[in-house]
C-alpha cells in the first residue's frame, strides 16, 4: 500500500446484495504540471458500483487534495486515481472522469475505468 492509498478510509457496504451507483464530484482538485510548473485544476468524478467496501468521503477528500503539490501529467493522475481507489475497494465497476481546466486554449478530459464484473456500461 502507498503513502496515499493510506489516507484512505472505507467502511462495508451497506447493500452488497444490490447493484447500485455511487458518485462523488470533487470540484476543487489541483496537482502541477511537470513540465512548466504551473497548477493544473480539474473537476474529479469517481462513479462506482461497490462490491463489498465503500470509500469514505471525508478520507476521499484528503486523499485527493494530497496531489495538491505533486508534478504529474494529467493522464497519469487519473489512471492513479483508479488504480488506488480499486486496490482498496474492488468495486464491481469504477469509473474515474477527470475534466481539467483549460490551458491554453484546450480543455481536457480524461476517463479511466475499471470492470471488473464486466457489467453493462451504465455510464456515458
Amino acid at each position: 500500500m502507498n503513502d496515499k492509498q493510506k489516507l484512505l478510509v472505507t467502511f462495508p457496504n451497506p447493500n452488497p446484495e444490490r447493484d447500485y451507483t455511487i458518485i462523488h464530484t470533487a470540484p476543487e482538485f489541483t496537482s502541477v504540471c511537470p513540465v512548466t510548473g504551473q497548477p493544473d485544476f480539474a473537476t474529479i468524478i469517481l462513479e462506482y458500483i461497490p462490491g463489498k467496501i465503500c470509500v469514505e468521503l471525508k478520507s476521499y477528500k484528503f486523499y485527493l487534495q494530497s496531489f495538491r503539490n505533486d508534478g504529474i501529467y494529467f493522464e497519469a493522475v487519473t489512471n492513479k486515481i483508479l488504480d488506488d481507489l480499486d486496490k482498496i475497494c474492488k468495486a464491481r465497476y469504477m469509473k474515474i472522469t477527470a475534466r481539467f481546466n483549460t490551458r491554453g486554449g484546450i480543455s481536457s478530459e480524461i476517463i479511466a475505468e475499471q470492470n471488473r464484473k464486466k457489467l453493462k456500461k451504465k455510464f456515458v
